[in-house]
C-alpha cells in the first residue's frame, strides 16, 4: 500500500474551513422557514371568569374560533380546518382558546355556575388543538371526547345538572418521544395554570366540589398544581384528584400531594406506563409510582386497557372516574 499523502498546513486550514462553510450552509438550509411567524392571532381579550361574564367569555371565543378557522383555511391547515369546525358545531362552548403554537383551550359541558359538582380533565402529552377532539379511532382519549364520555356517565348515572365537565387544555403539552416528558418542566407552568384557572371557577361556583381528572403528563401538572403553594380557597374547593395512567406526579406520596382532597390512582393492565421508572434525581424522573402501596393513594379498579382506554365508554375506569368525580366514592371499585 503506498504512503498516505500528507496535505500541507495551508491546505488542511482551507479544508477545515470549506468544511465548515458547507456545514454552515447546511444548518441554514434544513433549518430554512422555522421562524416564520405564527399565523393564527393571539387570544382575545375577555373579562374575568364570573357567573355574568360566562356567557360573554362564550361568545368572545366562539368568535375567536371563527376567525382561526377562516385563517386555517386561507393558509391550507387541514387539520385544524377540520377541529375549529368541529368546535362551532351548535352547543358547544370554550372559556378559553388560543391558537397560536400547539393551541390552548378550555371547554364546557353543563351548567358551570349551577352544578353540585365539576369535573376538571387534565390531558396529557401530544394533546394539541388538532387532536382535542380526534386521534385515531379512540375518541375518548382527547380531552373533548373524554369530557363528553364523562358527562354522558354522570348522566346516564344521575339525571340533570348534578355535573359539569371541563376539558381543560390550558398548557403547552410535551410530546411523548422527547426530554421533556421525562422532567416537570412543563408541568410547573401548567400547574400555575391550572390553579388560576381553578380560582376562576371558584369566583362562578364557590359551593361546588371539584374533582381533578388527570391523565398521563397531565397528573404531573396536577401534582405541580397541588404542591404549589398553599391552598387559599379555590384549592380546598378540590375534594378529589383522580390520576390515572400516572407515570409519576413529582410528589412523594399522596399525603404531600392531596392536602385535604382525596388522592386516587389507577391503571390499566395493559398500560406501558407501569414500566417506566419510578425515579426522581437532579430533577429528572417523575418520583414514585402512584399505584404503589407506598404513595398512599385511593387505588381504584382500571379494567385492562391501555394508556388510551380509561374514559371507553362501558369501561370500568370510566365508571370509576366519573363516581369520583361525582363525589360518590362509596360507589368506587376498588383494584
Amino acid at each position: 500500500m503506498p504512503p498516505r499523502k500528507t496535505l500541507p498546513p495551508r491546505a488542511r486550514r482551507l479544508r477545515r474551513t470549506l468544511a465548515c462553510a458547507f456545514s454552515i450552509t447546511g444548518v441554514m438550509l434544513t433549518t430554512a422557514g422555522t421562524g416564520n411567524a405564527d399565523p393564527y392571532a393571539p387570544p382575545v381579550a375577555v373579562p374575568e371568569l364570573a357567573p355574568s361574564t360566562l356567557d360573554v367569555r362564550y361568545a368572545a371565543e366562539r368568535r375567536a374560533i371563527e376567525r382561526a378557522l377562516g385563517t386555517a383555511r386561507k393558509v391550507g391547515d387541514g387539520e385544524r380546518t377540520r377541529a375549529f369546525s368541529a368546535f362551532l358545531r351548535p352547543g358547544r362552548r370554550f372559556l378559553h382558546f388560543d391558537p397560536r403554537g400547539g393551541g390552548r383551550a378550555v371547554e364546557v359541558l353543563g351548567d358551570l355556575a349551577r352544578a353540585a359538582r365539576i369535573a376538571v380533565l387534565v390531558p396529557g402529552a401530544d394533546t394539541t388543538l388538532a387532536t382535542f377532539d380526534v386521534r385515531g379511532d379512540k375518541p375518548w382519549s382527547t380531552p373533548g371526547g373524554g369530557a363528553r364520555a364523562v358527562h354522558a356517565q354522570a348522566l346516564a348515572e344521575s339525571p340533570g345538572p348534578e355535573l359539569a365537565v371541563v376539558a381543560w387544555l390550558g398548557y403547552d403539552t410535551p410530546r411523548t418521544f422527547s426530554s421533556e416528558v421525562l422532567t416537570g418542566d412543563r408541568a410547573d407552568e401548567g400547574g400555575a395554570r391550572l390553579r388560576r384557572f381553578l380560582e376562576g371557577v371558584h369566583r362562578v361556583n364557590p359551593s361546588a366540589g371539584v374533582g381533578l381528572l388527570c391523565h398521563s403528563y397531565g397528573s404531573v401538572v396536577c401534582g405541580r398544581a397541588a404542591l404549589d403553594g398553599p391552598g387559599g380557597p379555590a384549592w380546598r374547593q378540590v375534594t378529589d384528584i383522580a390520576l390515572y395512567g400516572s407515570p409519576g406526579t413529582t410528589a412523594w406520596s399522596a399525603a404531600t400531594l392531596g392536602g385535604t382532597a382525596r388522592v386516587w390512582a389507577g391503571r390499566g393492565a395493559s398500560d406501558w406506563t407501569g414500566a417506566v421508572p419510578h425515579v426522581r434525581f437532579l430533577g429528572l424522573g417523575l418520583g414514585p409510582d402512584p399505584v404503589s402501596s407506598s404513595f398512599g393513594a385511593r387505588v381504584f379498579d382500571a379494567g385492562s386497557g391501555g394508556h388510551s382506554d380509561y374514559l371507553r365508554p362501558g369501561s370500568a375506569s370510566l365508571r370509576n372516574l366519573t363516581r369520583i368525580a361525582r363525589g360518590r366514592i362509596v360507589d368506587v371499585g376498588p383494584r
